[in-house]
This record gives C-alpha cells, structure tokens and sequence, in this order.
C-alpha cells in the first residue's frame, strides 16, 4: 500500500492545527475493519509527526471479547491524560497465540497519541478526538488474506468470526460513516469532513475536529 510522503506530510499538518480535546492531548484515532492497514497507516503518520504515541486495540481486544474492553483504556489511559496526569494498561501478549496479560505500560502525556484499530474512532470518543482517519481497505476476501498472512493460517477461523463481527459492529457504531450518509462536506458532531487530504491508500476518510 503506497502512502505518499506529500499526503502523510498534509495531514500530520491538519493534525497539529486541529484543537486538542483530551485536555492539552491531541488524539487522533484510525479505524477501519481487520486487514485495511491501521496500523501500518498509524507508523508512517506518527514518523510524519515526528513525535507521537501510539496505542493499539490489539492491546486489549480478545477473540472474546472484540469491544467490551473499552473501559480499561478511557479509565486506565483517556481519563489520567485528559487530566495532565500518566495513563497506565496492561498490554496483552499474543506471542503464544493465546492472549494473556503482558507488560505494564505507562502512558506520559504526549502532544498527540494516536490509537488504532478496530473501534478506535467509536462514538463514545468522537468528542475527544482531535482527527479521525478511517480506512476502508479492499474487499472483505482480500482483507481475510492479509489478516491470515500477518497471523497466521491457524487464525483464520477467527479472523472470519471476526470480520462477520465487524459487519455487525460498523452497523451499530456507524464509525465508517460517522455522518449517517450526509453529502460530503457535512459536519458530524465536532468534527468536518477533509476531502483536499488524500494519501494514496485503498480508500482513506479524514475528519478533523473544528477550531
């Protein structure tokens, strides 16, 4: 997937223009369903800001348990930094294939942390976000194919469980369409549509908050 150095440099610009609104924190969130590229989309934004934090949902999502975790990361990490104070979570390890607790993070606060993943631009954090990115990806066969190749042939029964949750999730959540299918150029709570920012990727949305 190409990520031109010009468009990633245009959007770590809009990033740092729009307001923070988790206290002094800017938080950028990239969402988009399993095998669209978050988090290789995340590395090269954070190295186009030159300084960023970056949590991903993989940290605390299960097979099991896809959304529900939320709680750990807004009391754990969002709430302590929306108060100029440390976040802190327990990152799970999946190096057995099975996810147990792994190590203690500490969270100073950062300029911008960007979290990504699979419901990382939820509802419930719109308003705290100071830029949303969500990527479509390709087909739902070829992000199976991608998810398989990242992790492994003996997680594509999952991945498939996964991706049929996702549907249903995207639905309820509308994190895909967070303007509930407006015309371009309408407003969704505090944040606007960009459309002039585009880096070439399968298909990319910005939306940053209003000054």
């Amino acid at each position: 997937m190409p990520y031109p150095a010009a468009g990633l440099s245009e959007l770590a610009a809009a990033v740092l223009a729009a307001p923070p609104r988790l206290g002094q924190v800017r938080l950028v969130a990239v969402d988009g369903p399993s095998g669209a590229g978050k988090s290789t989309f995340a590395a090269k934004l954070s190295a186009a800001l030159g300084s960023a934090t970056i949590i991903s949902t993989d940290s605390f999502a299960t097979w099991a348990d896809p959304v529900g975790w939320w709680p750990r990361l807004a009391e754990g990490v969002l709430e302590p930094l929306a108060r100029g104070e440390p976040g802190h979570y327990v990152k799970l390890d999946w190096t057995s294939g099975t996810p147990e607790p792994g190590e203690h993070v500490t969270v100073p606060p950062p300029e911008i942390l960007i979290l990504e993943g699979v419901s990382a631009g939820r509802a419930s954090v719109r308003p705290l976000l100071s830029a949303l990115v969500v990527l479509d990806g390709p087909g739902p066969a070829e992000r199976l194919e991608r998810a398989v190749r990242r992790d492994g042939e003996a997680a594509r029964p999952h991945l498939e469980r996964w991706q049929e949750f996702e549907r249903g999730w995207f639905a309820i959540d509308n994190a895909l369409n967070p303007f509930g299918g407006e015309r371009v150029g309408k407003r969704a709570g505090s944040l606007t549509q960009r459309d002039d920012i585009a880096p070439g990727c399968d298909s990319f949305t910005l939306y940053v908050a209003r000054s």
